[in-house]
């Protein structure tokens, strides 16, 4: 079986955002970037299948223009035999997901993670599933392989299910897929610099979006601390102020 693992550059979750003069661009000035965290959970998990044998290699793939390559690195780094990078800025869903159907073709198995934690987009796996015309299986909290047969675990509103998969098959991963990420190890740092990562021209693809601007959350208020033993004081302030009683 081929196995390629979707990996989606993301900016740090401690990484303060901020905008362009105009408010229509993500500022990506001193931006440290990190591997999306589902997709690096979808990677785990491969991983984990690799080593129990049912893969012989991995292979990890993005979009994005070559400020992704220490991210796909990384991935190497993990564990990942290869990696291909769509050299183009990505854009929104539609776009990225044509972009990869142009990679994925001849994989029995591909997993995306559930959704970015940039944009929180969660399109890319479904629409490539569609444009590779192949079966997608969203919300799969559990993958293992018996026998050459894929078994799912996936949660539904007031349980789960587990659903056998026939191949080629697009696995949109979402939290318990595994159980932490792998942290790359320093033989991993040192043998990924080896390993390829191959740069490929982008297909034609429209965007479907557009981004008009973007606007800050407004800033919280002030913490007002009230004394332990002012508990009149505290229920006004929840009562009037804040409205939850």
């Amino acid at each position: 079986m081929k196995i390629l693992v979707l990996i989606s550059n993301v900016p740090d979750t401690t990484t303060k955002i901020r905008f362009t003069g105009d408010n229509k661009s993500f500022d990506t000035n001193g931006v440290q970037w990190i591997i999306n965290p589902w997709d690096e959970l979808a990677l785990t998990r491969a991983m984990e299948l690799k080593e129990a044998g049912a893969f012989e290699t991995i292979t990890v793939a993005n979009v994005g223009t070559q400020i992704t390559e220490s991210t796909l690195r990384k991935a190497l780094a993990v564990g990942a035999d290869e990696a291909i990078r769509v050299d183009a800025v990505p854009q929104d869903a539609f776009f990225v997901a044509s972009q990869l159907a142009k990679v994925a073709e001849g994989y029995d198995v591909i997993l995306a993670g559930i959704e970015a934690s940039d944009y929180n987009g969660a399109g890319v796996g479904g629409m490539l599933a569609e444009l590779l015309g192949i079966n997608s299986v969203s919300a799969v909290s559990g993958l293992e392989i018996e026998n050459g047969a894929l078994k799912v675990h996936r949660d539904i509103d007031g349980g789960s299910q587990v659903l056998s998969v026939p191949t080629p098959v697009v696995l949109i991963v979402q939290k318990g897929i595994a159980i932490e990420p792998r942290i790359p190890a320093m033989r991993g740092i040192m043998m990924a610099r080896k390993k390829p990562l191959n740069v490929i021209a982008p297909v034609d693809a429209e965007s479907k979006t557009e981004f008009l601007g973007f606007e800050l959350p407004a800033p919280k208020a002030a913490c007002k601390m009230v004394e332990e033993d002012n508990a009149k004081e505290l229920i006004r302030l929840l009562h009037e102020e804040a409205k939850v009683l």
